[in-house]
């Protein structure tokens, strides 16, 4: 008997060069354009309390993970980001 497979219902990205400006909430602003966004992390220093420069987004649809893979650039505050699949 064949069973069929889960489709994945989430999707994890790496975002770098994140600016120092931006927190939890900017980051989720920037990419609910693309779709619903499930959680939006940066992540800070432990000792400094100071953005790292990168962090973690998970949307929940494969369709918001392709419009934002198909975006040439993706800029928030002046910084071009580095966006990486996980």
């Amino acid at each position: 008997m064949a069973t069929a497979t889960k489709a994945k219902s989430v999707y994890r990205l790496f975002v770098g060069n994140l600016p120092w400006t931006v927190g939890h909430p900017e980051l989720k602003q920037y990419f609910k354009h693309f779709g619903r966004v499930v959680n939006a992390n940066v992540i800070f220093d432990k000792k400094t309390g100071l953005s790292r420069g990168y962090g973690f987004v998970t949307v929940h649809s494969l369709k918001s993970m392709q419009a934002i893979e198909n975006e040439q650039k993706h800029a928030l505050e002046g910084n071009y980001l580095n966006i990486q699949k996980t």
